[in-house]
C-alpha cells in the first residue's frame, strides 16, 4: 500500500453526480491576483531567482514593481472588461500599500487569507505557531474588511500535516492549496471538512512565464486554449477554470497587451460562463444536496 495523506479518496470525474452553476451555467471562471509583500534581504526572498540572487536588491525591486505599477494596470484592465477578481493578499500589504486593499474593496473583490508575507512559508511551523499565524491573519483581515475571510491560500502553498485541520477549526470554508481537480471537492479534517477549491499550477504566470519561460503570446494562448477546452468539457460536468496572475509578471506593459486579448476572448462568452469569485463557488457548493460533491466524511 502506498502512503497516503488521508484527506480525500480517488474519484473519477466522469462518473460523479452532475450539477450546474447559477443560471444553469456549466463553467465557472475566476481570476486570482497574487498580491504579496516581501521583507528586504530576509526569508525566502523572491525564490524565483538563482539562489545567490534571491535576496538581492535587483530581485526585490523586480517583485516590488508588482505593487507599485503592475497591480494598478491589472485593475485598469479588469475594470475595462468588467471582470471580478479575488486576491490572495499578504496582510503586510495593509501597511506597505494600503491603497491596494482599498481598491479591492471598492471593486467588491474577495480577499483571501495568505499569510503575513511571502518571505516566509508556514509548513514548517509547530501547531501552536501555525494556529497563531492563522488567527493573526484572520483578525487583521476582519479588522480592515469588516468580515472574516472565507478562503485561504498558504504562502508558497506550504502545508504542515495539520494545516487543513487548523484552517477548518479557525472557520475557513475553503482552501486553495490542493490542486488535484477541476471541480471543488471536500477534504477531511480532524473535526469536519473543508472545500478544496481548484487553483491553477500551470495557468499561472509565475510558473508559465518565469519557470517555463513561455512568451507573453504563449501564455495568452495557454489561457485561451484552457478556457476553450474546459468550456467544451463542461457540457459533460460542471468545471472551474481559474487564472492566476502575479502583478510583477503580467502587470508588465507588453504582457498586459497579450493578457487583454485572452481575457477579451473569455468575456465574449460571458453569457455561457459564470464569471465569479471563489467565495461564491464555495457558497454554491455548500448549497448542493449531500453526496453531490465528492469527499469529506
Amino acid at each position: 500500500m502506498l502512503p497516503t495523506h488521508g484527506r480525500y479518496d480517488y474519484s473519477n470525474i466522469t462518473t460523479r453526480p452532475d450539477y450546474t452553476w447559477p443560471g444553469g451555467r456549466r463553467l465557472a471562471v475566476y481570476v486570482a491576483l497574487n498580491i504579496e509583500a516581501f521583507g528586504f534581504g530576509v526569508g525566502k526572498g523572491a525564490a524565483i531567482a538563482p539562489p545567490d540572487q534571491a535576496q538581492s536588491h535587483s530581485v526585490f525591486s523586480w517583485r516590488d514593481y508588482g505593487n507599485r505599477v503592475g497591480i494598478w494596470r491589472l485593475f485598469e484592465l479588469l475594470d475595462e472588461l468588467g471582470m471580478p477578481a479575488e486576491a490572495q493578499m499578504n496582510t503586510a500589504i495593509y501597511e506597505a500599500a494600503p491603497d491596494i486593499p482599498e481598491r479591492l474593496r471598492a471593486r467588491g473583490d474577495e480577499i483571501l487569507g495568505h499569510g503575513v508575507t511571502n518571505s516566509d512559508e508556514q509548513g514548517h511551523l509547530s501547531e501552536d505557531q501555525e494556529r497563531a499565524l492563522i488567527a493573526g491573519v484572520t483578525a487583521t483581515i476582519t479588522k480592515h474588511e469588516g468580515a472574516a475571510p472565507v478562503g485561504w491560500m498558504s504562502p508558497w502553498l506550504s502545508n504542515s500535516t495539520l494545516t487543513m485541520d487548523l484552517l477548518q477549526e479557525a472557520g475557513y470554508r475553503y482552501v486553495m492549496d490542493w490542486t488535484m481537480d477541476d471541480q471543488p471537492i471536500w477534504i477531511r479534517t480532524r473535526k469536519g471538512r473543508i472545500l478544496a477549491m481548484p487553483y491553477p499550477i500551470e495557468v499561472n504566470d509565475t510558473r508559465g512565464i518565469v519557470w517555463y519561460r513561455y512568451t507573453a503570446d504563449e501564455f495568452a494562448d495557454l489561457i485561451v486554449d484552457q478556457f476553450d477546452e474546459m468550456l467544451a468539457q463542461s457540457a459533460r460536468q460542471p468545471l472551474v477554470c481559474p487564472i492566476s496572475l502575479h502583478p510583477f509578471v503580467t502587470g508588465r506593459p507588453y504582457r498586459i497587451r497579450r493578457l487583454r486579448r485572452a481575457l477579451q476572448h473569455i468575456r465574449q462568452h460571458r453569457d455561457r460562463v459564470w464569471l465569479t469569485r471563489p467565495r461564491d463557488i464555495c457558497a454554491h457548493v455548500e448549497s448542493l444536496p449531500a453526496g453531490i460533491v465528492p469527499g469529506g466524511r
